[in-house]
């Protein structure tokens, strides 16, 4: 195999693998007949992303700004073109924003989520989520990435059993821990 090349069989070994007997959240994989850690301690280990803490807190800037319930306004406001916002359901209550009502910063940065952080096939609208994660990269918050990507591993590998997502990095996971044989 080339260096830096993607293993979609070993990828595919990974997700078909995902495993915790104590937790419904998988956090490591049995591929090759190695177990590969997908817990967020070491996803930031691998990543070399440490997790940061304001004093006297216990959870990221971005852990504790999407607990809060953010105001939709606020988030519309930041990643919207003036006059445009969330388009609402039969209950009044904000579903997505469309596109083109973002603006090109919040595009940009839209394009970049569903490609790296929480793949996905839907990319043309963000919706309430999506809008939290893109205002998060806009604003500069500290996040548990590990714990982020951890969980988007957990999503796909209990909901999705046709999309792949984070090939390189689990072909990089399994290279680091030996299951590439």
């Amino acid at each position: 195999m080339v260096e830096g090349s993607i293993d979609v069989a070993l990828v595919r070994e990974f997700y078909a693998n995902v495993y915790d007997p104590e937790e419904k959240s998988p956090k490591h994989a049995k591929v090759r007949g190695q177990w590969i850690p997908s817990d967020s301690t070491a996803l930031n280990s691998f990543l070399e992303t440490p997790v940061i803490f304001e004093e006297g807190e216990s959870l990221p800037a971005y852990a504790r700004f999407v607990l809060l319930r953010p105001n939709q306004q606020e988030l519309a406001a930041c990643l919207c073109i003036p006059g445009k916002g969330f388009e609402l359901n039969a209950d009044r209550l904000p579903l997505k924003i469309l596109r083109k009502n973002l603006t090109t910063l919040a595009q940009t940065w839209s394009v970049f989520s569903f490609s790296n952080l929480a793949p996905t096939s839907l990319t043309f609208d963000i919706n309430l989520d999506r809008s939290k994660l893109v205002y998060e990269l806009i604003q500069k918050m500290d996040v548990n990435l590990g714990s982020f990507i951890s969980s988007q591993i957990t999503l796909i590998a209990q909901h999705d059993s046709s999309r792949l997502g984070f090939p390189a990095l689990i072909t990089a996971l399994c290279n680091a821990w030996g299951s590439m044989l």
